[in-house]
């Protein structure tokens, strides 16, 4: 069984980790943790674009990738066999294509449970997997 851990990398990244971690380690499972970096913007690219914003998004984009790569770090180090992903796209679409990628059988994410007015003016990327996934998923809540 593979797991695959969908991070915000927010200030609850450290919640759905343990719970991710106990899981990996009952069912003696490799991991994945996957960050989804949003896309550049269409007026962003390699090569057109006001060079302020691509340097900004290119230091963004390092500094997810340098978290996610020391969570993954961090988990190798208790033991359990973790690989690190950061990837661009829709988050929805993108955490599913990862799962099916890797063949997870797994997908944990984190639900900030900011209540139905929220999720129909804003959407919610937990209800979104788990309205098109065909895996299970575990939702994590992390409401302060």
């Amino acid at each position: 069984m593979t797991i695959l851990v969908a991070l915000d990398l927010s200030d609850s990244t450290d919640k759905v980790i343990i719970v991710a971690k106990t899981m990996a380690k009952m069912m003696k499972c490799p991991m994945y943790l996957l960050h989804v970096a949003e896309p550049n913007p269409d007026f962003v690219g390699y090569d057109v674009g006001p060079e302020t914003v691509r340097d900004q998004l290119a230091a963004e984009f390092h500094q997810q990738h340098k978290a996610i790569q020391q969570f993954s770090q961090e988990l190798r180090d208790s033991g359990i066999d973790c690989k690190a992903i950061l990837a661009q796209g829709p988050t929805v679409e993108t955490v599913l294509n990862q799962a099916k990628k890797i063949s997870a059988e797994f997908i944990i994410i984190g639900s900030h449970g900011h209540g139905a007015v929220y999720d129909i003016l804003v959407g919610s990327i937990s209800a979104g997997i788990i309205k098109k996934s065909n895996i299970p998923v575990t939702l994590v809540p992390v409401k302060d």
